[in-house]
């Protein structure tokens, strides 16, 4: 079998990535060149809230993104159950239009 090392990719992760960061919230927007997530950490009780990270991809790759998250939720929920997504809470009344178009979280 021939080691074909054109197809190999090294990713590297720093400790300081490795740490990851916590986000309770996304706000996706987009225009007809890229996507932008902005993770956002919502803390109770305090009216500021901080945006963690931000990741800007193509359409193409927000698409893959996509496809990806939804093929491991499947996988997660096959051997955990169903995920719950509104933990019993009202979702927060949060402005998710900063003067652009309208976004999803």
């Amino acid at each position: 079998m021939e080691n074909n090392n054109e197809n190999q990719l090294n990713i590297e992760l720093n400790e300081e990535v490795a740490g990851g960061i916590y986000s309770n919230l996304a706000i996706i927007t987009h225009s007809n060149t890229e996507f932008v997530a902005d993770f956002v950490q919502i803390m109770p009780g305090v009216p500021k809230a901080q945006v963690r990270s931000r990741v800007i991809m193509t359409p193409e790759n927000a698409k893959r993104l996509m496809k990806a998250l939804a093929e491991n939720i499947s996988k997660y929920e096959a051997h955990n159950g169903t995920i719950k997504d509104d933990n019993g809470m009202a979702p927060p009344n949060i402005p998710m239009n900063f003067g652009g178009q309208n976004t999803e979280a």
